[in-house]
């Protein structure tokens, strides 16, 4: 027996977005303080996640919050010729500002206003939910460059998208802006199914958690909207029991899996041993589970 459209319906739904802008505001200003280290240099402040990307359920409460520092800048050139390199580096200069600095400044920022729930953790700075404040996570950001040409400091081409360092100093890199407009795109094309989709495949994997059948951090929510960012338009249907038959059905036995990509379209999906990519055994670990339950669901 499938799962019944009632349930899909239910599962659908957006989660409560009150208290995640609330929390988002609070921060926001915490982080845009005229007081801290960064006050005068160029910066952003910005959501990504699910509630960034109205995916977020009601099972959902973290809310990922981002800043991104602009004056400074780190780059990957290893798609650029030698000369665009030589003239990369001719053109370069030093920053001032270190990583390890900036990252002193926001956590400041954050325990000045948020006090002993603030956290730093490997990758984000934690706080802890308090009263109507839910969770939240800061990436503190510095824009990344992915070039593909440089020739000089007015004639240049790269993509844009955000990097940050883990304890052990190794850098992360990431496209979220990218992955927002994308999922939008898809998600307008695909007749406002792509996101409800997403929302479904999140709470199916809840219920696999809870059941003891799949394993807790297995199916992050970024790999699951880039698995169905994958999916093709015309495997969206009108109801959403046509919709996950279809989109599963193409995953398991029409795609290659090894050039799926997440939706930011900047990396491989699923690859092993890489920072933004859902390992192989994960993937197919979260696919056989939700395909299980569907066939065996009641």
């Amino acid at each position: 027996m499938s799962i019944p459209e009632s349930q899909l319906d239910t599962w659908s739904h957006q989660g409560s977005i009150t208290l995640s802008a609330s929390t988002y505001k609070t921060i926001k200003s915490a982080l845009e303080s005229t007081g801290t280290g960064y006050a005068a240099k160029n910066y952003k402040v910005f959501l990504q996640g699910s509630y960034g990307n109205n995916t977020n359920i009601y099972a959902e409460s973290d809310v990922d919050v981002v800043i991104r520092l602009d004056d400074v800048y780190f780059s990957d050139l290893s798609n650029l010729a030698s000369e665009d390199k030589a003239a990369y580096d001719a053109a370069r200069v030093a920053a001032m500002y270190s990583y390890a600095d900036y990252k002193k400044d926001v956590l400041k920022a954050l325990t000045d206003k948020f006090g002993i729930d603030v956290k730093a953790g490997d990758k984000a700075i934690a706080i802890k939910q308090s009263g109507n404040r839910r969770k939240a996570d800061v990436i503190t950001a510095m824009q990344f460059r992915r070039y593909w040409k440089f020739k000089s400091t007015y004639d240049q081409k790269y993509d844009e998208g955000i990097c940050f360092f883990n304890e052990s100093g190794e850098r992360i890199a990431n496209y979220p802006k990218q992955h927002s407009e994308n999922m939008t795109a898809k998600h307008q094309a695909s007749g406002l199914q792509l996101k409800p989709m997403v929302r479904i495949l999140k709470n199916l994997r809840t219920r696999l958690v809870t059941d003891g059948k799949l394993k807790a951090g297995v199916a992050p929510s970024y790999y699951l909207e880039g698995l169905l960012y994958n999916v093709p338009i015309d495997k969206f249907a009108r109801t959403y029991s046509d919709s996950f038959v279809n989109a599963m059905t193409w995953i398991q036995k029409e795609a290659d899996k090894t050039q799926l990509v997440c939706a930011n379209e900047q990396h491989y999906l699923l690859r092993d041993g890489v920072h933004n990519c859902w390992p192989i055994a994960n993937g197919d670990a979260f696919l056989n589970s939700a395909i299980k339950a569907w066939n065996e669901w009641g």
